[in-house]
């Protein structure tokens, strides 16, 4: 069972906090206390909050991702979860070559409608919603898997 699952994007301040909260209370909808969830970054700004443009998204949304901070990806965290969600194609490319044992339980987000999450850092708040669309996307259909 895929009990540890892990969300990575770039700087774990934008797409996998929100995708975290997402995940997370879903998971928690349906089975309580059977799933873990976590993120991280690749190139994680460590400890800093999640974006402001996130964090007010998400609060409109009802969940409020505001004691977040961002954790740097590091080989235990790989090692320890049972399924890996990323953003981008590069950033499977990326973990793969960090750890290959992580071969085969590395994923995108959007891997079953085949699309890539695209980074909305520094962007407008339609590039967050739009992000968030995807993410909700990627979620409802990850469900259905796990």
């Amino acid at each position: 069972m895929l009990n540890n699952i892990l969300i990575v994007c770039v700087g774990n301040i934008c797409r996998s906090p929100i995708a975290e909260a997402l995940l997370k209370a879903a998971l928690t909808a349906i089975k309580p206390n059977t799933y873990q969830v976590s993120s991280a970054g690749i190139g994680a700004m460590v400890g800093y909050p999640a974006d402001a443009k996130a964090k007010q998204l998400m609060i409109s949304k009802g969940f409020d991702i505001s004691e977040h901070r961002a954790d740097q990806l590091n080989e235990a965290m790989i090692r320890k979860a049972d399924i890996i969600l990323v953003m981008e194609s590069a950033h499977k490319q990326a973990i793969e070559a960090k750890q290959p044992s992580a071969k085969g339980k590395v994923f995108r987000l959007g891997e079953w409608g085949d699309f890539d999450i695209p980074d909305p850092y520094q962007r407008d708040s339609k590039a967050f919603e739009s992000v968030l669309n995807l993410i909700d996307r990627g979620v409802t259909q990850w469900l259905e898997k796990l």
